[in-house]
C-alpha cells in the first residue's frame, strides 16, 4: 500500500532511454522488457530510421498493448552551433517530425555539435540561440498526441566528447532563456553535468521551470544510481519538492540484470520522492 501511495504522490514520469538496454533483442521485445521493469515511457534515438510502414504498425501495436508512450527521441545528424549547418539541421528536424507523428512522440533532443574551428564561443553561443529559434518556427503551436511539440537542448561532458561545444548546463540554460519559449527546454543530464561542472541541485533549483527532461546515470561509469558519487536520493527528493512534472529518464548501463536494475532505480526514485513529499507536508 505504501508503494502505491508513493507512486501517486510523485509528480514526474519515469522513462527509459532505450539505447542503454536490451540491445540484442527485437524492438517489440525490448518494449516488453521495459514494461516488465515497471516503466510506461520510453525514449528513442532514431531506432526507427530504416523502418517500413509495417515496422511502425508493429511497434505502435506493441507499445499500446503494453501501455507505453514514447516521450522523446534523438538522433539528428546536425547541430546548432555551426550556422553553416542550419539548413541541414532544419531538414533533419522536418524529417524527424514525420516519424514523431507516426509514433505519437512529442519531443526531440537537439545537440550543439562540435566546436567550429576559427569561430568565437560568443558566435557559437548565438548560433545555438538562432538555431533553436529557427527550429521553433517548425513546431510552434504544433501538438503531437495532444501535447505541445518540444525541443530539448542537451549538453555533453568533455570527457565523452572533447570536441563538443555545449558542455555546461549553466550556458545551456542561458541559451534556453534567450529563446524564451515554452516549447524550448533543457534536457538536464546529471551524468554529463557532474563530470563537466557539478553543483547539480543548485542549478536545478534555480532553473527548474526551464527543465523538460532529466537523465539519470551515476559517475563514474554511467551505471545505475547508487553505484557512484551522485546522491540520487537527494536529487529525486528535490525534483519532487520542486513539483517537477516532466520526464525522469534512466539512461544508465546496468551492472547486473537490466530488468532488476531498472526496477531498483524506479523504486529509489519513487521512495526518495515520496519522502520529499512527506517532508514538505510536515
Amino acid at each position: 500500500m505504501a508503494r502505491e501511495t508513493a507512486t501517486q504522490d510523485v509528480p514526474f514520469k519515469l522513462s527509459v532511454m532505450l539505447w542503454t538496454v536490451f540491445t540484442d533483442l527485437p524492438f517489440e521485445q525490448r518494449l516488453k522488457k521495459v514494461a516488465e521493469a515497471g516503466y510506461k515511457y520510453v525514449e528513442l534515438v532514431g531506432e526507427y530510421e530504416k523502418w517500413s510502414d509495417e515496422d511502425y504498425v508493429r511497434a505502435n501495436a506493441k507499445r499500446k498493448e503494453l501501455g507505453i508512450r514514447f516521450d522523446s527521441t534523438a538522433g539528428l545528424k546536425h547541430g546548432l552551433c555551426n550556422p553553416g549547418d542550419r539548413d541541414a539541421l532544419l531538414a533533419d528536424l522536418r524529417e524527424a517530425l514525420v516519424s514523431m507523428e507516426k509514433l505519437d512522440c512529442p519531443s526531440i533532443i537537439l545537440l550543439s555539435g562540435d566546436v567550429v574551428p576559427g569561430m568565437t564561443r560568443e558566435a557559437q553561443h548565438q548560433s545555438c540561440i538562432d538555431g533553436l529559434k529557427g527550429a521553433l518556427k517548425l513546431i510552434e503551436g504544433r501538438k503531437i498526441a495532444g501535447e505541445p511539440v518540444r525541443l530539448l537542448l542537451e549538453t555533453i561532458d568533455p570527457e565523452e566528447n572533447p570536441k563538443y561545444y555545449l558542455t555546461s548546463a549553466a550556458e545551456a540554460f542561458e541559451v534556453v532563456k534567450a529563446v524564451n519559449h515554452p516549447q524550448v527546454q533543457f534536457l538536464y543530464d546529471f551524468f554529463h553535468e557532474q563530470i563537466s561542472e557539478g553543483n547539480l541541485i543548485e542549478k536545478l533549483e534555480k532553473n527548474i521551470r526551464h527543465v523538460g527532461v532529466v537523465h539519470i546515470a551515476d559517475v563514474p561509469g554511467r551505471h545505475e544510481p547508487g553505484t557512484g558519487e551522485i546522491n540520487y536520493q537527494s536529487i529525486f527528493r528535490k525534483l519532487s519538492e520542486l513539483k517537477y512534472d516532466g520526464v525522469v529518464a534512466m539512461e544508465f548501463l546496468p551492472t547486473g540484470d537490466p530488468v532488476m536494475q531498472l526496477r531498483a532505480a524506479r523504486e529509489m526514485a519513487l521512495q526518495s520522492s515520496h519522502s520529499g513529499v512527506m517532508r514538505e507536508a510536515r
